[in-house]
C-alpha cells in the first residue's frame, strides 16, 4: 500500500495538440510508456473509490482519493494493489457495498516524465482527448511548489490548464448520466 499526495491539473485538447504533444514529448521527454487502463470509478460527493486494470502494464489496484477530481488540486492517494484477475471481483465487491455513483472507463493513454512532472496523454470517451499534469508529494507544504512546477511546465507547453470549476463542469456530466445506471 502506498500513500501519497498527489498534485495534479488537467487540461482539454483537441486531437491535433495532442498529436503535436505526443510528438514533441517522444522526442524530449522521458517516455515511462503506454498505460491504457480500464478503470471504474466509484464517486462520492467528498471522495473518489476506483478500481483500476492497467492493460499495458498487466497490474491492478483499488485507489482511494481523499476528495472528487476538481474539488482540490491535492489529493491524498491510498492505493492497495491486487492481482488483475481480481479486477472484476473488486468492482462487484464495491458495486454490492451500495457507491453512490458507478462510473466505467476506459482510458487509452501514454505518460511521460518531463521536467520533473509526470503527464498523461490521455483519451477517454468521457473527456476525449485531455491530459493530466501531476507530481506526487509526501507532504501539503511542498503543494505550492508542485503547483508552481506543473503550471510552468504547462505554460512552456502552451497548455492552459482547467480550473476546478471547468473541471467539476464535466465530472457534474458525466456523474449525472451515470447516477441514473446503478
Amino acid at each position: 500500500m502506498s500513500n501519497l499526495i498527489e498534485v495534479e491539473r488537467r487540461a482539454i485538447i483537441d486531437e491535433v495538440k495532442y498529436n503535436e504533444l505526443a510528438d514533441f514529448l517522444a522526442r524530449e521527454a522521458e517516455d515511462l510508456g503506454e498505460d491504457d487502463k480500464d478503470v471504474v470509478f466509484f464517486v462520492h460527493a467528498d471522495k473518489l473509490l476506483k478500481v483500476v486494470n492497467n492493460i499495458s502494464k498487466q497490474t491492478a489496484k483499488i485507489v482511494y482519493k481523499s476528495n472528487k477530481i476538481g474539488n482540490e488540486s491535492a489529493l491524498e492517494e491510498i492505493e492497495v494493489t491486487i492481482p488483475p484477475s481480481e479486477f472484476e471481483d473488486a468492482v462487484k465487491l464495491f458495486s454490492t457495498l451500495g457507491h453512490e455513483t458507478k462510473i466505467p472507463s476506459f482510458q487509452k493513454r501514454n505518460n511521460y516524465l518531463y521536467k520533473e512532472v509526470e503527464i498523461s496523454l490521455k483519451y477517454s470517451d468521457h473527456w476525449g482527448y485531455h491530459l493530466e499534469m501531476e507530481v506526487m508529494i509526501g507532504d501539503r507544504e511542498q503543494k505550492d511548489e508542485a503547483l508552481t512546477k506543473i503550471e510552468e511546465v504547462a505554460n512552456g507547453l502552451g497548455i492552459k490548464l482547467m480550473s476546478n470549476e471547468e473541471i467539476q463542469v464535466i465530472t457534474n456530466r458525466i456523474e449525472k448520466e451515470f447516477s441514473n445506471k446503478k
